[in-house]
């Protein structure tokens, strides 16, 4: 049974530590027999969210476009900057704008549909000394959960992000690039076995 994962960094630099992390992460995915797409936010620019604009206008073409997305993905893997003690204003805002409804509400058109039953991994990259371990990721975390997402317990917080990729974007730390692997593998066995039909 494919399992398909959805990668995005919370950051729309074109340099970021996170998408340099999500890169490495997407291929121990692959190396791990999951189905991987890539997506980059800077892809999908949206407004800030606002109700009025939402009244007004409905979702942006752009969020609709990436709930399409979620929704076509049985799992997500999110590199989550640090900023100012939480997480990006872009991964937020993404966040937000994916939660509206698109109709009566109900199934498909319901703002938890781009999240229920989901499996995420997460993990984090700061030129910081922690790594994202006590501001974005407990933060994403609590997010994710109340939107119905099921967050593996394994994470990678990635500390002094500055130097530790090589100029190939390479991991230069075995042990991290360990870490991560671990993180893809169980985000590709778990979520396979939420998506194994349960036997009578």
């Amino acid at each position: 049974m494919t399992v398909r994962i959805l990668a995005f960094a919370g950051s729309a630099r074109r340099d970021s530590l996170n998408k340099k992390l999500v890169r490495v992460a997407v291929q121990a995915v692959r190396d791990a027999g999951g189905d991987v797409t890539l997506a980059d936010l800077d892809d999908y620019p949206m407004p800030v969210y606002h109700g009025d604009l939402e009244d007004a206008s409905g979702l942006p073409e752009n969020a609709l476009r990436l709930r399409e997305l979620f929704l076509s993905h049985d799992a997500l893997l999110i590199a989550s900057p640090e900023n100012n003690g939480s997480v990006s204003a872009l991964l937020k805002n993404t966040i937000d704008w994916l939660s509206r409804g698109t109709g009566d509400g109900k199934g498909s058109n319901s703002g938890i549909a781009p999240y229920r039953g989901k499996v995420a991994a997460l993990m984090g990259a700061t030129p910081g000394p922690w790594g994202t371990l006590y501001s974005s990721l407990p933060h994403l975390r609590h997010i994710l959960t109340k939107l119905g997402v099921t967050i593996i317990a394994p994470q990678v917080p990635l500390p002094h992000a500055d130097e530790a990729f090589d100029e190939n974007g390479g991991l230069r730390d075995a042990r991290v690039l360990k870490s991560v692997q671990a993180l893809a593998k169980s985000l590709v066995e778990i979520t396979g076995k939420l998506k194994e039909p349960k036997k009578e």
